[in-house]
């Protein structure tokens, strides 16, 4: 093919693939500890009663389940899951939409919503699939500045006030890359800035029941009083990423129209999947088996800070309630992209925090994840990433 007469779209223009994606087939190796990655535990997959559960609904309804079905959702799973939304953010929702895994719902929301230049405000730093996903639709992401507390407000007002975004897309609770949970006394102040300044707000909530410590606390969609708020979640932290089962929900106008960009993409999210889910909430599964792997992650998190505490001064690190991820700040000076090669080689890896800024920068940070290490991995991988970083200090 001549590659001078191939054209693409320029969507694509300045993308490249996930930096998660390229680190995974660098670390594609025996013997590798990665910390690079966010996938649950193998021993949090519940392989056992998704079986029992996939053949139960089967016998039950299987030819509805294996012939098409409505891009609206799978109908015992919209009841089932209606209920637990509302129960989980505390308030009534219009419509509900299941959808491919949450990324889905962020891709489905700019679709409905972005022009090209489109301006959408994110935290700064954020999750780097759905900066790719807004990239894709060729918005202008303004990063906007948080503290431990999460979103400043008064830049979140400067910005919305000086941009007129459309979107502002916030991880609330133990925010992905950081670890940290958005202050509950400012989230009724965002859905309020919603309501002021005409701004959709996308509330991607995924890790909200991880929570080894502490309790939580209400959703910014709970104070949403015009319809404002589009609450994301998944299934696939606390049941299976496999299965590929989230949703959203939000306004019944906001809904419709992502339903109908669904339609394009995949007609609809599996129907075994989604009935499968359902079996988990009538069967009230979720709670016990929450709880179960909720006590291993506490081990594994507690782990990885215990070794952070050695690390060379100067390092910052979060100390998330829950969640998957600890964000760590090395020494001014280093740099967590150049030494990611030779901690692969040192069969440790890790997501190098540049990637999660908008605007790049930040080159002394990373992103670690704990659950997909056991404790004993942890401490190796840890006290080998401590070295590297100890030599990188003396080289400074």
């Amino acid at each position: 093919m001549d590659m001078e007469r191939l054209r693409f779209a320029h969507r694509f223009d300045g993308i490249s693939g996930s930096a998660i994606r390229e680190i995974f087939k660098m670390i594609a190796q025996p013997g590798m500890i990665s910390f690079a990655g966010g996938n649950p535990s193998p021993a949090a997959l519940p392989d056992e009663t998704v079986d029992r559960i996939a053949h139960q609904v089967l016998q039950q309804d299987g030819k509805a389940i294996l012939q098409y079905g409505a891009t609206e959702g799978y109908a015992p799973f919209l009841e089932s899951l209606k209920t637990y939304v509302e129960q989980e953010i505390g308030c009534q929702v219009p419509a509900v939409l299941p959808v491919t895994g949450s990324t889905q719902a962020m891709d489905l929301l700019c679709k409905a919503m972005i022009d090209p230049g489109d301006v959408i405000l994110v935290e700064n730093p954020s999750f780097l699939g759905n900066l790719q996903c807004m990239k894709f639709y060729q918005a202008k992401i303004v990063p906007v500045e948080s503290d431990e507390n999460g979103l400043l407000l008064d830049r979140l007002e400067e910005a919305m006030a000086a941009y007129h975004p459309k979107l502002l897309y916030v991880i609330p609770t133990f925010q992905n890359p950081t670890g940290k949970t958005l202050a509950y006394d400012r989230r009724q102040p965002i859905a309020e800035l919603a309501a002021k300044y005409g701004v959709v707000v996308a509330e991607d909530d995924p890790y909200r029941n991880l929570r080894y410590a502490g309790v939580g606390g209400p959703s910014i969609k709970s104070f949403d009083k015009e319809g404002w708020v589009v609450f994301l979640g998944s299934f696939s932290k606390i049941i299976s990423p496999g299965l590929r089962v989230g949703f959203m929900a939000g306004d019944a106008a906001i809904i419709r129209k992502c339903t109908m960009g669904k339609q394009s993409t995949d007609v609809h999210t599996a129907n075994l999947n989604q009935a499968i889910v359902d079996q988990f909430l009538r069967q009230n599964l979720l709670p016990e088996h929450i709880a179960e792997i909720c006590a291993s992650y506490r081990e594994q998190l507690n782990a990885m800070l215990e070794e952070l505490d050695h690390f060379p001064e100067g390092t910052r690190y979060t100390k998330p309630e829950g969640g998957l991820f600890v964000w760590v700040e090395l020494p001014e000076g280093l740099n967590a992209k150049d030494m990611l090669e030779k901690a692969v080689a040192n069969h440790v890896a890790y997501v190098p925090g540049t990637h999660f800024f908008a605007n790049g920068g930040h080159e002394n940070t990373l992103r670690l994840n704990f659950s997909n290490s056991s404790v004993d991995q942890i401490h190796t991988g840890m006290q080998t990433l401590r070295t590297l970083v100890e030599e990188a200090c003396k080289r400074k």
